[in-house]
């Protein structure tokens, strides 16, 4: 099956296999759950920013103090806005029928935090493979797909798995543009308008996400761009005015809410690991666990493990571990998950390439099994 700019064969229907298997225990964890407070007031803030006239109305009903960003409540709020699901929540109907809209109600308020976690979850496989092949590609998307944090992240109205997204593809964008940067300035213009969508929307999620990324694309760009550095900044200065108006957009485009905005911009504190700790110690997530320390391991010991496309993940991943916010409400060891699944997967890719190949399957195979049976077990301890 192939479709203009897009293929479909063996590689792309596993790869959507292993999301669909994501998506499903998403599923089975929705199913299991009930409307919380927070709910609720996802669901009536996010309304109030897409049909009040002035998001500060919403600050001061069902939104409270919003410290993070609008874009969870955004997209918490749309589904119930186009089908007006709230609306139709009257006291005239039966119960059995209010019980049957709940379930709706709830199911709609996750369903797009889901739809981004398998659109993160294809953009770590598409990267993956590109960089380091079908193998490491499916080796980074298999532990992704069975990764109870992220299962978490999807599965309850959040502002964290849409920074992961947003994180993540900023980086690797810039770096394509970096790379484009030394063609014909006619390529470079879709990868600007895609970054600048992706800054933006990462900025709507957590601010100090975005400028965190920010700091990181602009080093990366500076190395990568040999021969183009002194455009590396004019360019990024596009980039982050058309980012601006997004995030503005989002406040629609009142300049009094932006005093909300930044907040969060100060609210990291580089003295803890306790994030770090809490994901690599927690049992269900053994199979990562392992799997990162055999990486790590391989990468002092492997020189051929130490270049470019293993070190970029490395670097962003022990920067975002490292990290612990104050204040405002943020988990930056998730938004370092993605990057430390594209590490494993680059370096068990070059050790399945190298002598040792059979025994580094047998090993993966382990790790990935282990990975997977852990969180299926999982799964009822997400239910809340």
């Amino acid at each position: 099956m192939r479709m203009p700019g897009l293929e479909f064969r063996r590689p792309q229907w596993l790869a959507a296999a292993m999301l669909l298997l994501f998506a499903v225990q998403c599923l089975w964890v929705v199913r299991r759950q009930t409307l919380t407070a927070n709910d609720y007031r996802y669901a009536g803030c996010g309304r109030e920013l897409w049909e009040s006239p002035s998001p500060l109305a919403g600050y001061l009903t069902s939104c409270g103090n919003i410290s993070d960003g609008t874009f969870a409540y955004r997209v918490a709020g749309l589904p119930l806005t186009v089908e007006g699901v709230a609306a139709r929540l009257s006291s005239s109907a039966s119960p059995r029928e209010i019980r049957k809209r709940v379930r709706y109600l709830l199911l709609l308020l996750r369903l797009p935090f889901i739809a981004f976690g398998i659109w993160l979850g294809g953009g770590i496989w598409w990267v993956s493979r590109r960089l380091y092949g079908n193998e490491g590609g499916f080796i980074a998307l298999s532990l992704y797909c069975f990764s109870p944090e992220m299962i978490r992240a999807c599965v309850t109205p959040n502002n964290e798995i849409l920074a992961a997204w947003g994180m993540y593809g900023v980086l690797y964008t810039a770096i394509g543009l970096a790379h484009a940067m030394q063609g014909p300035r006619k390529k470079w213009r879709p990868r600007l308008a895609l970054l600048a969508l992706a800054l933006g929307l990462t900025a709507t999620a957590h601010v100090a996400a975005a400028i965190l990324a920010l700091l990181l694309a602009l080093g990366f760009m500076l190395y990568l761009a040999e021969g183009r550095r002194p455009q590396v900044v004019p360019v990024l200065g596009g980039v982050v005015a058309g980012a601006f108006l997004i995030l503005l957009a989002s406040y629609t485009f009142n300049l009094d809410a932006l005093s909300y905005v930044f907040q969060s911009a100060d609210a990291f504190l580089w003295v803890s690991w306790s994030g770090a700790r809490h994901m690599f110690w927690a049992l269900p997530n053994a199979g990562i666990t392992v799997a990162a320390a055999v990486a790590a391991g391989l990468y002092l010991l492997q020189r051929r493990s130490r270049y470019f496309g293993n070190t970029t993940p490395l670097i962003v991943a022990l920067i975002l571990l490292s990290l612990e916010t104050t204040g405002v409400h943020a988990e930056p060891w998730l938004w370092a998950l993605p990057f430390v699944l594209t590490f494993i997967g680059g370096v068990f890719a070059d050790v399945l390439e190298s002598r040792h190949r059979r025994f580094a399957l047998r090993l993966t195979g382990s790790i990935l099994a282990a990975q997977a049976i852990f969180s299926v077990l999982s799964l009822p301890l997400l239910v809340r």
